[in-house]
């Protein structure tokens, strides 16, 4: 059995950890509740945008943007998002796992924008075909940010170096879960508008022009809010972790300050036997 004094210095450094833990779930949970409203903004801006361009494309005599053309693919493009920082239970690993799977399925090359440390080191470390590297966005990121990122896509797929676009990202469903999503960003595929939401609009100065303008941008928020979901994922899985942790130092605690009660006890047990025995040798 462990001596009583390595024992409190345990229970010395568990309650320190839990401290720390705790302060971490607190931060966490005050980060989350802004990034969940970031997050969950820009959904209703995305469904519409994509009725409009449905809107644009279904329209008679118009011309098909090179953004939306479909042309056979000879090479595969991701943006693999991910948190800057760990701590944040399975997320991290969860989303680098449903990338390299991605990756084995295809038989075609495949180039990587890494956005996040952790998604970064996990694709250098195996020797993917990094395009480029974007890390440090914090968490606040504004969409001027985010540009760079999304120029790159659109050059490279207006140059046809590039085929079809996927996101890989963290998207949140609610604070306990956090779903690892592939989605398409390239070429973009217009919604089906519903009869019931079908509007006429009047575009200016004309339906080709706005959709020029459209479509980059809408990419460009396409990417933005990705990132955004990752956030939100990424400060509702650690504000659980850190809970998750602190809940299990506590309990760590409690079992070690049992064995400690314990130990005290073998101590004045064996105490009180000697004093008990040597009473004993005096009397006889």
């Amino acid at each position: 059995m462990a001596t009583i004094r390595t024992i409190r210095r345990r229970i010395r450094s568990v309650t320190n950890i839990a401290k720390i833990t705790r302060a971490m779930e607190m931060v966490a949970a005050s980060k989350m509740k802004q990034a969940q409203e970031r997050g969950l903004a820009g959904r209703p801006y995305a469904e519409k945008i994509q009725q409009v361009i449905a809107d644009l494309v279904a329209l008679p005599g118009g011309r098909l943007h090179p953004l939306l053309e479909v042309r056979p693919v000879q090479k595969i493009g991701i943006i693999h998002i991910t948190p800057d920082r760990g701590l944040c239970g399975g997320l991290n690993s969860n989303i680098n796992r449903m990338t390299a799977g991605f990756i084995l399925e295809q038989k075609l090359p495949v180039s990587l924008i890494g956005v996040g440390r952790k998604g970064v080191e996990f694709l250098s470390r195996y020797g993917r075909d990094i395009t480029a590297e974007f890390t440090q966005l914090g968490d606040k990121p504004r969409l001027l940010d985010t540009l760079p990122i999304s120029r790159i896509i659109i050059e490279g797929y207006s140059q046809g170096k590039i085929d079809v676009v996927y996101l890989a990202y963290a998207r949140f469903i609610n604070t306990m879960v956090q779903k690892p999503v592939m989605e398409q960003l390239l070429p973009v595929v217009p919604a089906e508008i519903p009869a019931a939401q079908n509007v006429d609009y009047i575009y200016e100065p004309s339906p080709a022009r706005v959709l020029d303008e459209l479509l980059p941008s809408f990419v460009e928020m396409e990417v933005y809010h990705a990132i955004l979901e990752s956030i939100a994922s990424e400060q509702s899985a650690r504000m659980v972790a850190m809970k998750n942790a602190t809940d299990n130092a506590h309990e760590l605690i409690g079992d070690l300050t049992l064995l400690h009660n314990k130990a005290r006890q073998d101590v004045i047990t064996r105490e009180l036997l000697d004093i008990t025995g040597a009473v004993a040798a005096l009397e006889k």
